[in-house]
């Protein structure tokens, strides 16, 4: 029996609150209102209902008088069939939800959509792609944040797959599963872990290119809604010095940098643009070719490590000191030959004693130079940097020939991040779409991010740090764990990420494009995992399903496997079950998508040893072992 039946039946026993059979929803609410004694004691005497309509403080029993009125008080909906059918049937959206704290947005595609950033083919101005959003209220979260029980366990190298007996504290991960239930799945092993969150959500633009289009007419604040629960826990998962970053579009830059502010009012928000169409979009008034890159830091720390500087950028000086204080004189130990071997530095002599003086500016030994910082004029300088402190710079260094020897020069090939990012290698198209058309081609990809876009994100914040890890819980294409993989490749590093996506082109696209960068670098590994479903998989159904027939062949299996959620009562269901076939495709979804317990969504890990889950003893170990619990 539901929760509604037991609070129905119980309510029938008081003659009060009956006429003609029914009960008098009013008379409930007036003495649900007055804290009527009898009725109290009508709820106290079931379990369940006490259980849900109280709550004990000090060993005091509360009546939770809002929580009961809400319940019972269904508000009028606007007198449409789907709304009219809801009611009968005793689903209700209470209008009040969105504006109360804690509340919840999950989100479910409608179909295997892509997110795009942008579109330039005006027919592509005609495409849908829709994402079905719940949002739930406090009162009817319970189990939601549960960890989940872990599966489909492969671990993938530069040889195919393999078995996986544990998930390493290094590994590489790529999950598929809801990423607001995966983060919370992350807690207990990662708090306090991540360097780095790089995260690319879907934009929100008043367009019909927008790529989170909501069921309800609450767009913003849903959106922000959406945004806010999975930041709430992310921020969790960071370290002390860790750096979020999140890629936005114009169209929410400014709601989400206030939302960020207020999220974090300890660290330091930074707005970079990166012009990534130089093609442009077209608006109305403008053609925009930008996006931009959110970057929220700690307070008073360096954070952002130095910018690398291309070969043919770097300004290049007299390594050789001139002007004040540049004599030989005032720095001992910068009075030392560079020795250079067909046109390259290959080292540094010892500082020379104050008495002995060079011959010459380019001494010529063996086939080798040894040049000393004189001048021109024959002044015996200094060096820039001291002898004990040059061969850290060394790569910075150049010989450059003269009619006399080398003079030696010296060119940073690094640099402070500016604000705005301008280079060829951030467009979208060249160095995004066509880099995943040649690992996975034929993939429904229209505009993912450029790689060294997203490469310039990442080797800001953890180029100095071999052992970051960085997190993605909007994985996409996989372009962030390419760029990791990128700069681990150019450094040696042992950096390592965690990737979350939904959509099952996770397995087709994101897996694949990252399986195919390492199998070319012949190095590296990740294990990739799902979250165990349950109701998950009777959204999926719903949500493939063709025809109205289908759908109640779905209902029928949710009314014995499925856990609904106690606002549903079946028997009316059925009763009413023309009321359901007169709605149309999309309502008749929506509605079955909303019978469903949100909290059991996936297996919660503190039931893997119930055997109605079928948990295989392999999966049971490595989960037990994943949260510490052997």
């Amino acid at each position: 029996m539901t929760l509604l039946e037991e609070l129905i039946d119980t309510l029938k026993t008081d003659e009060r609150l009956v006429s003609d059979g029914q009960l008098l929803k009013n008379k409930i609410i007036e003495l649900g209102l007055k804290l009527d004694e009898k009725l109290i004691s009508l709820l106290l005497e079931n379990d369940n209902l006490k259980e849900h309509f109280f709550k004990t403080v000090n060993k005091v029993i509360i009546f939770d008088k809002d929580k009961f009125m809400k319940f019972v008080d269904n508000k009028e909906f606007l007198p449409d069939s789907y709304t009219t059918f809801k009611n009968k049937i005793g689903l209700t959206t209470q209008n009040e939800y969105l504006a109360k704290s804690g509340e919840v947005v999950l989100s479910w595609p409608y179909k295997d959509c892509v997110l795009e950033g942008g579109m330039e083919d005006p027919e592509e101005k005609n495409r849908k792609e829709v994402f079905w959003n719940e949002i739930l209220a406090p009162d009817e979260i319970d189990r939601l944040f549960d960890p989940k029980v872990l599966t489909g366990f492969k671990r993938i190298d530069a040889k195919g797959e393999h078995k996986v007996d544990e998930i390493e504290p290094t590994d590489n991960l790529i999950i598929k599963g809801n990423n607001l239930l995966v983060l919370h799945s992350l807690k207990k092993r990662y708090a306090g872990k991540v360097k780095l969150i790089y995260i690319d959500p879907p934009y929100n633009p008043d367009s019909n290119a927008n790529t989170f289009n909501y069921n309800n007419t609450f767009n913003e604040s849903s959106w922000l809604t959406f945004i806010k629960n999975r930041l709430d826990v992310a921020k969790k998962l960071l370290k002390k010095d860790g750096v979020l970053i999140v890629a936005i579009d114009e169209n929410e830059h400014f709601l989400l940098g206030s939302l960020l502010k207020e999220m974090f009012p300890d660290s330091d928000v930074h707005c970079i643009t990166i012009v990534h169409n130089p093609r442009g979009v077209q608006g109305t008034n403008f053609s925009y070719i930008h996006e931009y890159a959110i970057f929220i830091i700690p307070k008073g720390q360096k954070s952002i490590c130095n910018r690398e500087i291309k070969p043919d950028e770097i300004e290049w000086s007299n390594f050789r000191n001139w002007g004040g204080e540049s004599l030989r004189e005032d720095a001992k130990n910068c009075f030392y030959p560079v020795i250079i071997e067909n046109n390259q530095i290959i080292g540094f002599g010892d500082v020379l004693d104050s008495e002995s003086h060079p011959k010459e500016q380019s001494e010529e030994k063996n086939g080798q130079f040894y040049v000393w910082p004189i001048d021109t004029s024959g002044v015996e300088r200094k060096w820039r940097y001291a002898r004990q402190s040059v061969e850290e710079i060394k790569h910075l260094l150049r010989a450059k020939r003269t009619v006399s020897g080398y003079e030696i020069e010296i060119g940073k090939d690094f640099g402070t991040y500016k604000t705005v990012w301008i280079d060829t290698k951030y467009d979208a198209n060249e160095y995004g779409t066509k880099i995943v058309s040649s690992l996975v081609p034929n993939n429904k990809f229209s505009f993912p991010k450029s790689l060294w876009n997203v490469y310039d994100c990442l080797h800001s914040v953890i180029s100095n740090d071999k052992e970051a890890i960085v997190l993605d819980f909007f994985a996409g294409s996989g372009t962030t764990a390419h760029a990791l993989l990128e700069l681990n490749k150019k450094d040696e590093g042992n950096r390592k990420f965690i990737l979350c996506e939904q959509m099952d082109y996770v397995d087709t696209i994101t897996k694949e494009r990252v399986k195919k960068v390492i199998e070319h670098e012949k190095h590296g590994s990740f294990v990739y995992l799902e979250l165990m479903k349950w109701n998950e998989t009777y959204m999926d159904k719903i949500q493939a399903a063709k025809s109205s027939k289908e759908l109640l062949t779905i209902w029928d299996k949710m009314k014995t496997e499925a856990f609904l959620s106690y606002k549903v009562n079946p028997k009316q269901f059925d009763e009413n079950v023309q009321d359901f076939k007169d709605l149309d495709m999309e309502k008749q979804k929506t509605f079955l998508i909303e019978c469903l317990d949100k909290n059991q969504l996936y297996v919660n890990f503190s039931e893997i040893d119930d055997e109605d889950y079928g948990v295989s003893e392999e999966d049971k170990q490595i989960n037990k072992r994943f949260y510490g619990v052997l």
